[in-house]
């Protein structure tokens, strides 16, 4: 197989701000009430880290089609991803821990593989 010159590969990410994103994201899983930022924080990093490695799309749905063949877990990610969308219509009251709890798992292993943060 022959490579072509002109095609770019992805760019590989300075894990660095992507770790100390991920601690501040886990402050928010201390209580219950702050549950939901903590899902919108881990969309958002997600959607950060699809941006900088260049994946193309309008939106952070868009990216992960795009990225989907590097994602280890690719249902989770989507469940993570669709979680995070329909947060704020969502009764803290009512969220599942395990929910939460999937979706944040969901987002630290697609942040892994798109090697935002060490394995």
């Amino acid at each position: 197989m022959k490579l072509n010159p002109f095609r770019r590969g992805k760019k590989t990410l300075k894990a660095d701000s992507f770790i100390g994103d991920w601690h501040d994201l886990q402050q928010f899983c201390r209580t219950r009430k702050t549950w939901p930022d903590a899902i919108k924080a881990g969309d958002a990093l997600l959607e950060k880290a699809l941006k900088s490695k260049g994946y193309k799309g309008k939106t952070t749905g868009e990216r992960l089609v795009a990225a989907q063949h590097e994602l280890t877990e690719n249902e989770t990610v989507w469940f993570a991803h669709k979680f995070a969308s329909k947060i704020d219509d969502e009764d803290v009251r009512k969220l599942k821990k395990n929910d939460v709890l999937k979706a944040l798992s969901g987002f630290r292993e697609a942040l892994r593989d798109l090697g935002a943060l060490e394995r």
